[in-house]
């Protein structure tokens, strides 16, 4: 996926790789790319107290990224989520509006949030029609 990405931005990418020895526990991160003199982007699912992406940016920055961002598609923050991004390095941590975000936007400045509803109503109403929802991944609606 994210060469894909990468590619159809004509950009070069680094990964961080997770390991885990139980569930919702991070043991260790690796990067994997290099990252220095480069403005990185951390794109997950989902974020819910942080701490992983959190430790993720923190290796970034050790790595030499200049500035970093997170672009996440359901921020829960929950627990010490906002505080942890509040202390982390981040830019900016972009969300989509699958959670309402008004209230942890008031402690958090960096928390910054993209409408997808056209493009939620857009797949819906494709799929009630029995048309093609993939044409989506290529054409967005505005």
């Amino acid at each position: 996926r994210v060469t894909s990405i990468a590619d159809r931005l004509n950009v070069e990418f680094a990964l961080i790789h997770k390991e885990r020895k139980k569930a919702n526990e991070v043991d260790r991160m690796v990067l994997v790319g290099d990252v220095k003199d480069r403005v990185a982007i951390l794109v997950d699912d989902m974020a819910d107290t942080c701490g992983t992406i959190c430790h993720a940016a923190e290796k970034l920055v050790s790595a030499g990224a200049t500035k970093v961002y997170a672009i996440l598609t359901h921020g829960i923050f929950s627990g010490p989520a906002i505080s942890r991004i509040n202390n982390a390095s981040f830019e900016a941590v972009v969300v989509t509006n699958t959670i309402p975000q008004e209230e942890k936007m008031k402690h958090c400045p960096k928390i910054q949030v993209i409408d997808i509803s056209m493009i939620l109503a857009e797949a819906i109403r494709r799929t009630h029609n029995g048309e093609s929802v993939s044409y989506l991944f290529s054409h967005v609606p505005l």
